[in-house]
């Protein structure tokens, strides 16, 4: 693995940073998750959520969605964690001016190897700290695979948009605000306050292209605690027809897995969608037809509460709640990281 630092076959970089934004030309390209249920995660990702599995090897395996060779990289390990997320660049231009603005912070990238690169089905890739340890990859194109798609679902919706999105939980969500409003020029799409058992959710919705979010950050109100032990809280990917979601919803339950809310109707992208336990221990939101952003027309605004109707909690107990409290008061004391260089002093709410 390579460090990769500027020379003069890059593009300078005070230009990179004051130049224009790269917003609309990012997309959510992959994740890789580390795990070692891989006979629970093969079951859930092919014959629950209905996507195209392909077995590497012993200690890897791969999610498709579409023609990209992959979506999802599940690697053999101890975290049951989402370990990086990849970003697709639209063009050259933008990728080395997001790489400017890394280095000219003071902020190391590396270059991942071939066989890594052709883990994750990309030609090239680098990668640089994330928050909360997650890493950030880039990567301008992805390997197109000839072998047809065997799914239980139609079709995913990926495109312009991407993949879908991430949802994190952090003790300092303006400094992760701030993180991708520098690397990413990701701009507010809107906030949720959602109240659950006496205290307040604050949920700022972040978009880097014309999909309504691709990052959610979620906050405890007035309080620096995280109450769960998982990176991400959620991901989401986006089916093409209702009734791919509501069967998938169905092999769900049928499966054993555990469902953290049932269907229900977003307030702010009106997406359908409903949350799967994974195996790891986050949950995977399996939604439809939300809204796409009108640049013309949006203005951020704030919501009370995250659904229309439905998003019932599934099966939670005295015990989960009180096991999700003790995961919060552990994690208070335990630093979480920022990337400071790229976060800076974060941008507050309703700035």
């Amino acid at each position: 693995m390579s460090t990769h630092t500027l020379n003069s076959e890059d593009t300078a970089a005070d230009d990179a940073v004051v130049g224009p934004s790269v917003f609309g030309n990012v997309q959510l390209g992959y994740i890789v998750i580390e795990t070692r249920k891989f006979a629970d995660w093969r079951r859930f990702g092919a014959e629950a959520i209905g996507m195209h599995v392909d077995d590497l090897d012993t200690g890897r395996i791969r999610f498709r969605m579409d023609d990209h060779e992959c979506r999802f990289l599940l690697q053999y390990g101890p975290a049951e964690d989402v370990t990086a997320i990849g970003w697709q660049i639209d063009d050259h231009e933008t990728f080395d001016r997001i790489v400017a603005r890394v280095v000219a912070n003071g902020v190391p990238i590396d270059e991942g190897t071939a066989d890594e690169a052709a883990l994750r089905g990309v030609e090239r890739l680098l990668r640089f700290p994330g928050p909360k340890g997650i890493i950030q990859e880039i990567f301008t194109r992805a390997l197109i695979s000839a072998t047809p798609l065997v799914m239980k679902n139609h079709a995913f919706v990926t495109g312009a948009g991407g993949m879908g999105h991430v949802a994190i939980t952090s003790k300092e969500p303006y400094k992760l605000r701030g993180y991708y409003d520098t690397v990413f020029d990701a701009r507010l799409t809107d906030y949720i306050d959602e109240t659950i058992s006496g205290l307040t959710l604050e949920i700022r919705f972040l978009r880097v292209n014309e999909r309504h979010h691709s990052i959610a950050i979620a906050n405890v109100r007035g309080m620096k605690i995280n109450p769960i032990r998982t990176r991400i809280q959620h991901l989401n990917i986006q089916v093409a027809e209702l009734d791919d979601m509501i069967q998938s919803f169905e092999r769900v339950k049928k499966l054993g897995f555990g469902m953290a809310l049932g269907v229900g109707q977003h307030t702010n992208d009106r997406e359908l969608s409903y949350y799967a336990q994974t195996p790891s221990g986050f949950e995977w939101e399996v939604g439809w037809n939300p809204l796409v952003i009108d640049e013309n027309t949006w203005e951020p605004a704030t919501h009370q509460g995250i659904s229309i109707w439905g998003h019932s909690r599934s099966g939670q107990t005295v015990i989960d709640k009180l096991a999700q409290f003790k995961a919060a008061v552990h994690w208070a004391g335990v630093a979480e990281e920022t990337v400071p260089a790229l976060s800076g002093n974060g941008i507050p709410d309703y700035q």
